[in-house]
């Protein structure tokens, strides 16, 4: 309806500029179909180091996408992590109006909103594409605009790896025993099934991970995948490289918007915001997609990694810590309730989908 509202107004706009040219009016027609621009000048604060590939790239094309579809009348000026505010503080910076949009992953901000880590990821949970369907047909936006409202934040998801390793050791792992006492680097859901199987969840920004692992302060770290870990370094702090990322299958990037700056747009440059947000979240993860597996072959061919897979049976034991914690989660707080019950709703009904598609489909390509 909006969109008809939209188009209306424009073929008036169109109807009243022929109109002023039959009756000779040249210089109002000018005015009538292009008037002055007001230029909007907006901060983008980022959690992520500069220029970094996928995610701080990400950030940077997103704005870049913005100021271009507007045609220069939304301008967009990126900061990264500590250049305008502390990475973990990207919440705050724009709730309170000092930048306008910010880019980031809503687990960081657990601590302000228990049920925002739904919005990234959850456990053995939704995959990139389930994510993507849950939030703009699942009811899942909803919700996530319901939580921030509070906040004077306007969320959107801008971004997704796929799904994620499982991180880097500097010891086999091969049993729940070798997770106790381990100090590992991990936001969100996942930290809190460390918890319950005896590890110390760490939450630490990107920028902070290489020297933590090479001194010793953390002995494991997940981060993202091969083709963000190589960028990082990662394999030059730890060896054992292990999969499937049980912790994030599909992680969600998080754009935030100022509700109050957000609202005071005019309506075409909200269309041109959502529409730019949407393209940069399939963007990324058609990038990720493409890099990773050259990405983990230089870091296995060229670097020596050991890539090594979780046993089964660890993996079953940690399904069932994190169904755990999901339950201790939503009994706790009525938002991670409500989101939970939308979330795990939809997993039910897409998992029976996906036995006689997705995973149908992979087992027949693989001769299994």
């Amino acid at each position: 309806m909006r969109n008809l509202i939209l188009w209306i107004k424009l073929a008036v706009a169109g109807l009243l500029a022929m109109s002023l040219v039959a009756c000779g009016g040249s210089e109002k027609v000018e005015e009538t179909i292009q008037p002055k621009a007001e230029i909007i000048n907006w901060k983008m604060v980022t959690i992520w180091p500069k220029n970094f590939p996928g995610l701080g790239t990400g950030a940077e094309t997103l704005a870049q996408n913005i100021t271009i579809m507007s045609g220069g009348r939304l301008n967009v000026k990126v900061y990264a992590a500590g250049e305008l505010v502390p990475p973990l503080e990207v919440f705050d910076a724009v709730s309170r109006g000092t930048a306008e949009m910010g880019h980031g992953a809503s687990y960081y901000w657990k601590g302000k909103v228990p049920a925002a880590q739904f919005f990234t990821t959850v456990p053995f949970g939704l995959t990139s594409q389930e994510f993507n369907s849950w939030i703009y047909y699942g009811g899942g936006l909803q919700l996530w605009e319901e939580i921030y409202a509070p906040f004077n934040l306007v969320p959107m998801p801008a971004g997704n790896p796929g799904v994620q390793m499982g991180g880097w050791f500097n010891k086999e792992i091969n049993s729940l025993e070798d997770f106790k006492g381990l100090k590992m680097r991990m936001p969100g859901i996942g930290g809190e099934v460390l918890k319950k199987v005896g590890a110390t969840p760490i939450n630490l920004p990107g920028s902070e991970i290489f020297t933590a692992l090479q001194t010793g302060t953390i002995d494991a770290t997940e981060w993202v995948g091969p083709y963000n870990d190589l960028a990082f370094g990662l394999y030059k702090a730890a060896k054992y490289y292990y999969y499937p990322g049980w912790q994030e299958p599909g992680s969600a990037i998080e754009t935030l918007f100022n509700k109050e700056a957000f609202n005071a747009l005019p309506e075409d440059l909200q269309y041109i915001v959502r529409a730019a947000v949407q393209q940069a979240n399939q963007d990324m993860l058609n990038e990720f997609t493409a890099s990773n597996n050259s990405a983990l072959k230089t870091l296995v061919n060229e670097h020596n990694v050991i890539l090594k897979a979780f046993p089964n049976d660890l993996l079953a034991a940690l399904k069932k810590a994190s169904d755990e914690t999901l339950a201790e989660m939503a009994a706790n707080d009525a938002d991670s309730q409500r989101v939970y019950d939308s979330f795990k709703t939809f997993l039910d009904s897409v998992s029976e989908w996906h036995d006689i598609s997705e995973r149908a489909y992979i087992n027949a390509r693989s001769g299994e």
